[in-house]
């Protein structure tokens, strides 16, 4: 190789790696406005997903929706016929250890005021929402007067503690797998969906009462304001005791009254 043949070689390999150099940072400018485009296309999807709903009408139907999403029994699972207490006790008589459990379960039912009734009777007496030290808030039922009036059914005060109380009476039999659901909605998108089983509960005289688990409201400039939910009481054969559509507000303060 002769001295000339230095220099063109350097400036071959020097334009080769320029040429790299730019086809890389091209190849890389591309991944990135793909990556922003998509990102674009998913924020895009996301807003469309949760686009505020301005009418009472379009709330309804996306509280309906939500509810038949959420509440869709599975269709391989056999509860089987619903039995009364009596029956209950007479299909397992021979197994002792099963009987035993049922008669602790029932305490001390009179079997003679249930009689023969397949379906409990399940009744919400009293809701009321507990905060470390404030008064008690008795929530009035049914919850659907104060929403047809425009009012909130309560307020409570942003990032602060609270508890849910449910007294209920159980009747005529055997109440399985009662539980609460609530679900919430801010200017039509939902917020919140919440599940709490309570329990299986045998018939008695004196009523229930049940309390949730602590939770704190949010706080913040966008947690303020009012919202919308639907709470129900079902048990594992998706009976509903009770159905309450109603309003509330989180504001920055307690409620004077």
């Amino acid at each position: 190789m002769s001295s000339s043949d230095g220099p063109c070689t350097a400036a071959m390999s020097s334009a080769a790696g320029s040429s790299c150099s730019a086809a890389k940072e091209e190849l890389q400018l591309q991944q990135g406005t793909e990556k922003q485009r998509g990102s674009a296309e998913e924020e895009r999807a996301e807003a469309v997903d949760q686009k505020p709903i301005d009418s009472e009408e379009e709330l309804e139907e996306e509280i309906d929706d939500g509810d038949e999403e959420e509440e869709a029994a599975p269709e391989d699972i056999d509860l089987g016929p619903r039995l009364s207490i009596k029956e209950q006790l007479d299909k397992d008589k021979d197994d002792e250890s099963l009987r035993r459990w049922k008669e602790q379960l029932l305490g001390s039912v009179d079997l003679g005021s249930v009689g023969e009734m397949l379906e409990p009777d399940v009744k919400i007496t009293s809701l009321s929402i507990l905060s470390p030290g404030r008064p008690e808030i008795v929530l009035p039922l049914p919850a659907e007067r104060r929403s047809k009036e425009k009012e909130p059914w309560f307020t409570l005060k942003e990032g602060s503690a609270y508890r849910l109380k449910f007294t209920f009476s159980v009747a005529d039999n055997i109440v399985s797998g009662l539980r609460y659901t609530n679900t919430v909605w801010k200017t039509g998108i939902r917020v919140d969906s919440t599940k709490e089983m309570l329990g299986t509960f045998s018939p008695q005289a004196e009523p229930y009462t049940y309390l949730t688990p602590e939770e704190t409201t949010p706080s913040g400039i966008f947690a303020r304001g009012s919202y919308s939910a639907r709470t129900k009481f079902l048990d594992d054969d998706r009976k509903c005791y009770l159905e309450m559509k109603y309003t509330f507000d989180i504001r920055r303060d307690w409620p004077s009254s």
